[in-house]
């Protein structure tokens, strides 16, 4: 049923998620939260943001990135401004792992280290310092729904 993932690595702005939600429920795409959270599941600016789509969408909580990558068969992806490659260079399949650091402090340095090669960006002008979570998570989950001739997607 759920197919693209998106993962939100310690996300910290509660309208942020909110927008995803809503994403992952106009794309048929689950959403993982790596704890700790920067706020409540509970938050009532999440909860305005997903507005009734909550229950379209299998949300996840885990507190251990590494030991869940470890242990996937799916192909991930970690979108970062800190890289060079484009995040259109990334060969995505239906089930891809979509990983978007916290919006404050970005992906633990332990990514880098163990994963140099998953690492990919959204092009910006230079001198600016990143895009807004939800943009980037809708950006690069278009293009990896596109890769993939939207097949996670009912056809009208």
């Amino acid at each position: 049923l759920f197919a693209m993932k998106i993962v939100l690595f310690q996300p910290q702005i509660p309208q942020n998620t909110g927008n995803i939600v809503r994403t992952c429920a106009a794309t048929n795409s689950s959403l993982l939260l790596v704890r700790p959270l920067g706020f409540s599941t509970q938050d009532r600016w999440l909860k305005r943001a997903g507005l009734d789509y909550w229950t379209d969408v299998q949300i996840e909580e885990i507190d251990d990135l590494a030991l869940y990558l470890e242990q996937t068969k799916s192909p991930f992806f970690f979108f970062s401004s800190k890289t060079k490659v484009s995040y259109t260079e990334a060969a995505y399949t239906p089930d891809s792992l979509l990983i978007f650091g916290s919006e404050t402090s970005g992906l633990d340095p332990i990514f880098w280290q163990r994963w140099p090669d998953c690492f990919y960006t959204i092009p910006m002008t230079p001198g600016q310092r990143c895009l807004n979570l939800a943009n980037s998570a809708a950006i690069v989950l278009y293009e990896s729904l596109r890769q993939t001739q939207f097949t996670t997607l009912a056809r009208n």
